[in-house]
């Protein structure tokens, strides 16, 4: 089985390397704007999840191949009026965010989907499956300084919520709670590997 990764984000390919997966990478040209509100962050990013994957699963359809995807949405505020943070569009954006951010209690979600390009088109059935996991970010009171030390090293271009607790914003982060720090960066390994057996549909048998 050929396993393909629907993403560009290097921060992916290192923890499936890491958790000793041998995988292709095909990122998703799926359009990740969302034309209307969500009833929830975590319904956002799993409706993002399927589109890249099967954006990427029927360029491949009817092969022996799994196409895994994923999507990141940083949320703040309370659920009944949340607002999603996706990546900055500019340093100014940048700043907004951490404001936002700053001493806040904050959702980090991640949507999964798993497709096994056998069942594509159909793109349902026991081929495709998803899940989600949230991670509350508590992060401490950034000051002006902070903010625009952060802006300057770059590491929050291509972030969710404009971030990188990987590299330097580990430092703004006091406590995770509910999902893990991988989730954080990007992908939860241990979802998208049961996902990922999941949704291995049967093998079709010989006439």
């Amino acid at each position: 089985m050929r396993l393909i990764l629907a993403s560009a984000s290097p921060r992916r390919r290192d923890l499936l390397t890491a958790a000793g997966l041998v995988f292709d990478v095909e990122p998703s040209l799926y359009d990740e704007t969302l034309h209307t509100r969500p009833s929830s962050p975590q319904a956002a990013a799993v409706d993002l999840a399927v589109g890249k994957a099967l954006a990427v699963a029927r360029q491949h359809a009817g092969e022996h191949a799994v196409v895994l995807a994923a999507d990141t949405i940083v949320a703040v505020g309370p659920d009944d009026s949340f607002e999603l943070l996706g990546k900055p569009v500019d340093a100014e954006d940048e700043r907004r965010m951490l404001r936002l951010l700053s001493n806040s209690r904050h959702h980090v979600v991640t949507g999964v989907c798993a497709v096994d390009c056998r069942g594509v088109p159909v793109g349902a059935g026991p081929g495709l499956r998803t899940g989600v996991e949230t991670t509350y970010v508590t992060m401490r009171a950034l000051s002006s300084a902070d903010i625009e030390a952060y802006v300057t090293t770059d590491e929050w271009r291509d972030k969710a919520g404009g971030y990188a607790i990987q590299d330097g914003a580990d430092r703004f982060v006091t406590r995770l709670e509910g999902g893990g720090r991988d989730n954080v960066v990007g992908l939860p390994v241990a979802l998208a590997l049961r996902l990922i057996s999941e949704g291995l549909a049967p093998t079709p048998s010989a006439p």
